[in-house]
């Protein structure tokens, strides 16, 4: 039988369990900046796709089949995710919209790079033969990589992205671009605070940061130039 002492005691447990809780079952404080102290370890599949793409602008700059199978060969390890994303585009303050050409279709994927490792080895038989053990492996995608999404951006336009990331994990952004036009990145909490600017003249850019709590960033790409620049936004 439930008693009027039984229940009085399961309402002071209720109380103390209350008064007891911890910091996290309570609202969360969202308020000011959401980025904390650096998370340990190094950047993931992001981070190596973005030092891939460097790694082949210095084949295609160098014409180096060395480093160009390099760049293909991590690619091709790298479990990277083809997502759609809801994005705004705008103009460019300041930009007048002029476009001087339509620019490339897409950015370098791992085929790309194999082809241009063949173009660079010049009758290598040896380096050909790895190129080509390279190409017969295929692709060793990892589970845990990286999603991007490919935009076509044209002359004096930018893209908004609204993306979630974890708090107290690394949260990692790359754009690569297909090398027409220069791009500029800001990234912004829902709090207008910046977590990552590059004015850089490149179109192949990284940054990291470590959110505090869950929520969402605004990711905004600047095509700063004269041509439609085709970019990939890759995100862990």
């Amino acid at each position: 039988m439930i008693t009027r002492k039984l229940i009085a005691s399961l309402m002071c447990a209720t109380a103390l369990i209350a008064v007891s809780a911890p910091a996290t079952m309570a609202s969360e404080d969202k308020s000011g900046e959401n980025a904390m102290a650096m998370a340990d370890g190094d950047g993931g599949a992001v981070a190596q796709a973005a030092m891939a793409h460097d790694m082949f602008a210095y084949a295609v700059a160098n014409k180096n089949a060395v480093a160009a199978l390099a760049a293909a060969q991590v690619m091709m390890s790298l479990g990277i995710e083809d997502v759609e994303r809801d994005k705004e585009t705008k103009d460019v303050e300041g930009h007048d919209g002029v476009e001087e050409g339509e620019g490339k279709d897409i950015p370098a994927d791992a085929v790309a790079m194999l082809a241009a490792a063949k173009e660079y080895a010049a009758g290598d038989e040896a380096l050909l033969g790895l190129i080509e053990d390279v190409e017969a492996e295929g692709s060793r995608g990892r589970i845990g990589g990286a999603s991007r999404t490919l935009s076509r951006l044209r002359a004096g336009k930018t893209d908004i992205f609204k993306v979630p990331f974890y708090g107290g994990r690394l949260a990692e952004l790359a754009i690569i671009g297909d090398g027409d036009a220069d791009l500029d990145l800001v990234v912004t909490d829902e709090n207008g605070n910046v977590m990552c600017l590059d004015r850089s003249y490149s179109d192949k850019l990284y940054c990291s940061w470590t959110p505090a709590w869950d929520g969402y960033f605004f990711i905004g790409v600047k095509n700063m130039g004269r041509i439609r620049n085709s970019y990939y936004i890759l995100t862990n």
